[in-house]
Order: structure tokens, then sequence, then C-alpha cells
């Protein structure tokens, strides 16, 4: 065993002090689909309780953020790009606090022994999704101005936990081939009304600070940064798509 593992295992056992549970057995997923060591997913499951938390307060904080952060009690409560939207339009909008969401509730459906295999496949695609989009725009495209360095730093490192978060489900979930195609269909009809086919007033991806703006509101979709933002998400959709999969297959081959 490396010392990293070693050193992995001893702060494992320590979790395993104060959140002791049972937990499903490792499979022995090749590296590809399950690129976290063993010991860290072990970490991850035995907190299961304290990411549910984690994961739904960042999901009010995130939709608080897409609602303009209103500091006052005072109408209009509903600002930013949620108060430019029709009500209608909400789910489309606040794509990560929406895979927070669902990667919460797929850890508490796992705890209480609930069957939800659509659940933990759209939770494994908003955590695939987003947690890689949101880092990509943010460095790439968006860039820090504007920004305070600590909510703009936090937005990156939160994001690529969740992706992390992802390489966690396939100890408790199936991946069936339905469960799969639910993600698939959301997601996949989330890139088409942000990017191709507007609805309701969108385009609906999160605000680009590189696409300038025509009036209040309204911003140019026709720039480079629109398109970066919509091949890098299409092909995170893709990417997800295929690492559902693949894990499925793979857990099949060792049934």
């Amino acid at each position: 065993m490396s010392a990293l593992n070693r050193v992995g295992r001893r702060i494992e056992s320590l979790v395993a002090r104060y959140f002791d549970a049972s937990l499903p057995d490792s499979e022995g997923l090749p590296r590809y689909v399950a690129p976290l060591p063993a010991w860290l997913e072990d970490i991850g499951l035995r907190l299961a309780w304290p990411i549910v938390i984690v994961n739904l307060v960042g999901t009010l904080f995130g939709f608080w953020y897409y609602a303009g952060r209103p500091l006052e009690l005072t109408p209009p409560l509903v600002e930013g790009q949620l108060g430019a939207a029709p009500p209608l339009a909400y789910p489309l909008i606040p794509d990560s606090p929406v895979a927070t969401l669902f990667i919460g509730l797929s850890f508490a459906a796992w705890k209480r022994d609930w069957d939800a295999e659509w659940l933990h496949a759209l939770a494994f695609f908003g955590c695939i999704k987003l947690g890689l989009w949101t880092p990509y725009v943010q460095l790439a495209i968006n860039g820090s101005g504007g920004v305070a360095s600590w909510l703009y730093w936090f937005l990156i490192v939160s994001h690529l936990a969740m992706a992390v978060e992802a390489f966690l489900i396939h100890r408790y979930a199936g991946f069936s081939v339905p469960a799969v195609t639910v993600a698939i269909v959301w997601y996949g009809f989330n890139d088409i009304v942000d990017y191709f086919v507007p609805v309701l007033g969108g385009p609906h991806h999160t605000w680009l600070r590189g696409e300038p703006l025509l009036s209040y509101w309204e911003f140019d979709h026709t720039v480079l940064a629109h398109d970066l933002a919509a091949s890098w998400a299409v092909t995170l959709t893709i990417l997800a798509t295929f690492l559902a999969l693949a894990t499925r297959v793979e857990k099949v081959k060792r049934r």
C-alpha cells in the first residue's frame, strides 16, 4: 500500500469513529469510470448526511445568487437573471443549484433505501456537467473582473467538488438504461434551450460576461463566448452519457 493510501485509510478510520455506517461494496471498477481511491470513496459515503446538508445549503445559495442576491426584504425580491425571466423558465436557469439539489437528494435517497435510480442518474450528470462547465467558464471566458475574489474562487472550487461527488454515486447506483435516459433527456433539453432553440424568453444559460449587453437584460449570443460555452456544455453531456453507460457495462460484467 502506498504512503498516500495509508494516510487516506487513517483519515477514513478517524471519520468512521464519528460516522459509522454500512457501506456498499467496492466493485473494483476500472479507473476511467471510478477514478477516486477507495478510501476517498469510503470517506465520502460515510459523510453522506453532511454532504446532503452542504448541497442543500448550496442549492439555497445558488437560487439566491441567480435572484440577484437581494439584500432587502422590499420588492422586487427576485432580481438578477431569474428576475429577468418568466417564472415558467425558472427550472431551466439555475443549473448548478438544481444539480446540487439532485446530488443532495440522491445521497438522501440512498441512505433511506429509496429506489430512485433516475435521481441518481440526474445527480451524476448534473455533477459532471456543472462541476466541470462552471470552472471552465469562469477561468476561460468570464475571468474574475467584477466579482469579489473570494466568490470567484469559491465558485470554481465548489463546482470542482461537485465533479468529485459524481464519482461516489456508482457505489450505490446501478445506472440502468431507463435512468440514464431520463438524465440524457433532461440535460439534452437544457442544452437545446440554453444555446440553440430559445424558449420562454431564452437562451437560459448562465449569463456570460463575454457576451456584450445589447439592452437591459439582453445579451449578444452571436459572439465566441457563447459558442465556447455551448460546445463545452454539449461535450460534457456526451461525456456524462459515456461514463454513465460505461459504468453500467462494467457493473454488468462483474455480475
